[in-house]
Formats: C-alpha cells, sequence, structure tokens
C-alpha cells in the first residue's frame, strides 16, 4: 500500500514541474504574440495558473494524514502551508475575478484576505517546524539564532528602504497602512522561522529533511519577493495583470506545493531506513 502512496507522490511531483513547463510557455508565446495584458488570453493564462497551488494544497492535506493529521508536528506544517496555499488561491480567485470583469482592481481589496490571509498560516507553519526539529534545544546556539533572524533582517530592512523610504501615512485609509507595514513584516517573521527549522534540520533524522525544509525557505522567500512586487509596482501604479508579478506568483506556488511533496517523499524516506 504505502510503495503504490510513494509511487504516485512520485508521480504528482513530476506533474508539478510539467504544470510550471507549461505555464512558462504559455506566457513566453503570450509574450511573443504581442498580448495586451487586457487580452483574453492574458486573462485567463493569469486565472489559470493557481491550479499549481490548488495541486499543492490538496497533496498536503493528503501528505499531513500519513504523518498523523494534527496529532503529529509535521502534521500541522502540511496542513497549514496548505491552508496558506488555498488562501493565496481564494485571494487569486478573487484577483482574476476583478481582471477578467475589467474592474480596475483596488489596493488593499476584498483579494487581501486571501494574500495576508496566508501569512498567519506560514508562520504558523515555520514555527511547527522549528518546534519539531527542536529536539535537543539546539535553537538556544547563539550561530543559529543569529543567522535564522539576521538574513530576514535584513530583508525587511530593504523592503522599507526601498518601498517604504518617504512612506507618506494616509490615516483616511488606515487598512492600507496596515498592509503596507503588515506584509513585509509577517513575511519577515515567517522566513526567520523557516531558516531557524532548517538550520535545526541539519542535526535531526540525519538530514533526511534537510532538502524539503530548503525547499520551504526558498518558496516563502519566494512569496515573500512577489508580494513586495506587487506592493512596489501598485504603490507606482505600474502593476498589470498578467505581468511580471503573475509570474513570480506562479513559481512561489510551484515552490510551496514541491516542498510539501518533499516533505510527503521525506515520511516514505524515514519509513523505509
Amino acid at each position: 500500500m504505502y510503495k503504490l502512496k510513494e509511487k504516485l507522490i512520485g508521480k504528482i511531483y513530476f506533474l508539478s514541474f510539467i504544470l510550471l513547463a507549461v505555464f512558462t510557455a504559455w506566457r513566453l508565446l503570450l509574450i511573443f504574440n504581442n498580448s495586451d495584458h487586457r487580452s483574453e488570453d492574458i486573462q485567463i493564462w493569469a486565472a489559470s495558473y493557481q491550479l499549481i497551488a490548488w495541486l499543492g494544497a490538496i497533496c498536503g492535506f493528503y501528505l499531513a494524514s500519513l504523518w498523523g493529521g494534527w496529532k503529529s508536528l509535521v502534521g500541522r506544517v502540511n496542513l497549514a502551508f496548505a491552508f496558506g496555499l488555498l488562501a493565496q488561491s481564494l485571494g487569486q480567485s478573487i484577483f482574476s475575478y476583478f481582471f477578467y470583469t475589467g474592474i480596475d482592481t483596488p489596493y488593499p481589496s476584498i483579494a487581501d484576505i486571501g494574500f495576508f490571509g496566508s501569512i498567519p498560516f506560514y508562520i504558523y507553519g515555520a514555527a511547527s517546524m522549528v518546534k519539531f526539529y527542536n529536539t535537543n534545544k539546539s535553537i538556544r546556539s547563539v550561530k543559529n539564532l543569529t543567522l535564522a533572524f539576521a538574513i530576514p533582517a535584513g530583508m525587511l530592512a530593504i523592503s522599507f528602504f526601498v518601498f517604504l523610504k518617504g512612506y507618506e501615512f494616509d490615516w483616511s485609509s488606515p487598512l492600507r497602512i496596515f498592509l503596507d507595514f503588515g506584509y513585509p513584516l509577517g513575511q519577515s517573521v515567517y522566513v526567520s522561522l523557516a531558516i531557524l527549522a532548517f538550520l535545526l534540520s541539519l542535526s535531526n533524522l540525519g538530514g533526511i529533511m534537510k532538502k524539503p525544509t530548503l525547499l520551504f525557505i526558498f518558496s516563502l522567500v519566494a512569496q515573500y519577493v512577489a508580494d513586495y512586487t506587487f506592493l512596489y509596482q501598485s504603490s507606482n501604479g505600474t502593476f498589470v495583470g498578467g505581468g511580471v508579478v503573475d509570474y513570480l506568483y506562479l513559481v512561489a506556488y510551484f515552490l510551496m506545493a514541491v516542498s510539501l511533496i518533499q516533505l510527503g517523499q521525506a515520511f516514505f524516506k524515514i519509513r523505509n531506513s
């Protein structure tokens, strides 16, 4: 039974790469055809690539059951990141609806319920990874703490310097102020936790969990870059649907899906060892 499940996960892993290649080739074809960002072809592409997020979320929920679901820390990691991907899909669906109907998408909008809503899920998932790996209280290592928080602190500093330099507080829109500061702050938290989890994983389970944890770091950083680029373009009035921001989200969804699948493959490696 487990052999069949392991083969199924392997096929889904391969499918995720196929989907990335298809959506990338599709977008390049639209570029070569000089498709306008308001064209129906672009709209369909922008509304479709979240299929990868759905694939990753479904896999995350399924793999969580292998780890014991909510009763286990790794199961909670799967569930948290899967729910985070679903939240992203919610925001993407709402955003695509605005885009498809020709509505000028405001910021903030109801889509931010999904986009920003993924942040607490990702924080919880990363925190659960830290708790899982911290068997020997190695979190107290000065080196681990320094590396885990120095990199995200630098990312946060760059975000505030580039995006929020000379920021003008418009108290008539307090929600926008909250999101402008909340996005980079919340993302710096889950990135720092993911880095700390990776450092702790090196001395646990023979390094088997190192690869999926490292992928989670890449996926969370990619999510940070996508959100930051959207905020930057939105604030400068240069955002266009179906452009570079959407492709960055595609990459972020792909990396998160692959991370969840890799975590499932780690289950089979541990079981077979």
